[in-house]
């Protein structure tokens, strides 16, 4: 049984949530990190020494960082599905995992806490203006990309649209200054339409530190 600890409300977790999902793996959760803590204790560490979310554990392997869990999953039960066969596909797909979460993770996530997870009292309109300018000139990036595919790596989804699928939607849960990204409209249709990625990625933020909270335990 493959087990995985961490609350659904994690970015890092929901990317391997819709990865499990996409394979038809079945596992167990257990909510971890946030609200629930269990993450600074001996036994967890001994899993994750960083006291992080997520772990996955795969018989006697386990494994944290959630693009590492991903490909991990992907290379043992999704050859020819999320990891690619091709040569150039697989390049593709390391790619632009490694490429959304250098580049979009930092803006994403200070633009995600300056908008939900800050008290609106507290927000730092520069840190949000500073962000915003960084995914204006980011995305339009792999917008360009989508533009001659229909995902990130070729026709099917692989592992390379997961990091970035997470964040997107993410994207969409609060108010901010939107640049206009057809492709990535179009390709973001599509993932929602997969049952998968309902299940992992499609979860509200709320607007309030307090919302945020609710939600995380509206969806353990």
């Amino acid at each position: 049984m493959i087990t995985l600890w961490g609350r659904r409300n994690s970015m890092n977790v929901q990317k391997v949530v819709w990865a499990l999902e996409e394979l038809g793996l079945g596992y167990e959760r257990h909510n971890a990190a946030g609200s629930y803590g269990g993450t600074n204790t001996a036994n967890f560490k001994t899993m994750n020494p960083m006291g992080l979310v997520p772990v996955l554990r795969d018989g006697d392997i386990t494994i944290f960082e959630s693009n590492a869990i991903v490909r991990y999953l992907a290379a043992r039960y999704g050859e020819g599905n999320l990891r690619p066969r091709e040569p150039g596909a697989l390049a593709g797909a390391e790619q632009w995992m490694d490429w959304a979460q250098l580049n979009i993770g930092p803006p994403m996530v200070a633009l995600f806490f300056q908008s939900v997870r800050t008290a609106p009292e507290s927000r730092n309109r520069e840190v949000s203006q500073q962000a915003t300018e960084q995914l204006h000139k980011l995305l339009p990036i792999a917008d360009a990309a989508l533009a001659s595919s229909s995902f990130l790596a070729g026709e099917r989804l692989s592992f390379g649209d997961v990091p970035l699928g997470v964040m997107v939607w993410r994207l969409t849960c609060f108010e901010w200054q939107r640049p206009v990204l057809p492709h990535i409209e179009r390709w973001h249709v599509a993932l929602k339409s997969r049952p998968a990625y309902q299940k992992g990625a499609m979860i509200p933020t709320g607007k309030t530190p307090e919302e945020w909270l609710a939600i995380e335990k509206e969806y353990a």
